[in-house]
């Protein structure tokens, strides 16, 4: 989504809602992997340059980043990406890893066996991404593995709370797994969650996949105390 004439033909297309929307995407794509830091700045005129838009759709997508958490305004000083704290880190994932942990169980008790095929590709696709070094192919297949858990669940109320947390969390899961001792015990923990779900494990499933949000938490947190430091 960083390509300004995709961008540009979405404008002509879509009505101003939908390409502030668009907007929106490739920037909170930009902060999860970190080309927007922390506390940087946002340079709307570079910004517009970048993705071929005007000043109008950017501010729009800067306001809905806000109400994500992804952005702060400030009137006259413009966006500032937002910093978040280990103590921060710390309490957002303790709350993702009990939705998690609910919905890997449910799943678990319920799963058919078309979905626990489409999760058997996805985490061989993972263990290729990882064997070969390529973080952020990597995250993006665990990032649906972590979505499909939770859609396959069955209950509609988990799964919204959780996709609200989960727009402040990706920065932080994305941080975690370039420390390359967290990215294998990642994958580890991953293994124990498909050995759970093939023996439709509700205990074990539960207790993996809370244990494994967790781990990303402190790993999260210690990422960012010691980029204080």
């Amino acid at each position: 989504m960083d390509g300004g004439e995709e961008l540009q033909e979405l404008d002509a297309e879509d009505g101003r809602g939908a390409l502030a929307a668009r907007v929106a995407e490739a920037l909170r794509d930009r902060v999860i992997r970190g080309a927007l830091r922390p506390g940087e700045r946002v340079v709307e005129r570079r910004l517009c340059a970048e993705l071929g838009v005007s000043r109008t759709p950017l501010r729009e997508a800067l306001k809905l980043l806000a109400q994500d958490g992804f952005v702060e305004l400030s009137p006259h000083r413009g966006a500032r990406v937002t910093a978040h704290d280990a103590e921060g880190a710390l309490a957002l994932f303790e709350v993702i890893a009990a939705l998690e942990g609910v919905a890997a169980g449910r799943l678990a008790a319920s799963i058919d066996a078309a979905l626990l095929s489409r999760l058997e590709a996805l985490h061989e696709a993972m263990h290729a991404h990882h064997r070969a070094g390529r973080l952020d192919a990597y995250f993006d297949v665990n990032s649906a593995v972590h979505d499909a858990v939770v859609a396959g669940c069955g209950n509609p109320v988990l799964a919204q709370s959780h996709r609200r947390l989960m727009l402040q969390a990706r920065r932080g899961r994305y941080m975690a797994i370039m420390d390359a001792d967290r990215w294998a015990g990642a994958i580890g923990e991953h293994d124990l969650l498909m050995a759970a779900l093939r023996a439709r494990d509700t205990d074990a499933a539960r207790s993996v996949w809370e244990r494994h949000l967790r781990n990303t938490g402190a790993s999260v947190a210690q990422a960012l105390q010691g980029e204080r430091e």
